[in-house]
Formats: structure tokens, sequence, C-alpha cells
């Protein structure tokens, strides 16, 4: 067997992207790191649009970056990645 798949790294490759509204402090670096995932609404809280657009490596190295702790991660079972 070549190189680890994402599942078995214990990362699935379907991710569910949660914003914690009330700890989001629409600081909006998720936006800038990741602008097809992440955007700010009209009351500058972060919003996910579309999960897929990049690698759940990168959405979780996003999530740990939040300065706010805002960002959850699920796997395709809504089994909590991060935090």
């Amino acid at each position: 067997m070549g190189e680890d798949s994402p599942r078995e790294k214990g990362i699935s490759p379907l991710m569910i992207v949660k914003i914690l509204r009330a700890e989001c402090c629409g600081n909006a670096l998720c936006a800038e790191a990741a602008p097809a995932v992440f955007a700010l609404d009209s009351k500058n809280k972060s919003t996910v649009l579309d999960p897929d657009a990049v690698t759940p490596e990168k959405l979780q190295e996003i999530a740990e970056a939040c300065p706010c702790q805002a960002i959850v991660i699920e796997d395709d079972e809504g089994t909590t990645v991060f935090p």
C-alpha cells in the first residue's frame, strides 16, 4: 500500500463545517484564507459557502487558526473532528 488515504489518517474527505455564530468575532481570517469556503455576512459573522472547495487538511488548519474558535468541523458521520 502506498500513501495513506484521507480516511486512513482519520480525516474524512466529506466534511461538515459549522460556524458558532455566538463565538464568531468577525475577524475574517477564515474568509481571507479560503474565500471560496467562508464569507462574512451583513452582521460580520462568518458563513460557510462551500466546504468542499479546499482539502480537509486546509479546513482544519483554518479552524485551528480562528482567533474566536468559532469553526467546528465534523466528519460525514457527524463526529466532531475539530475542536
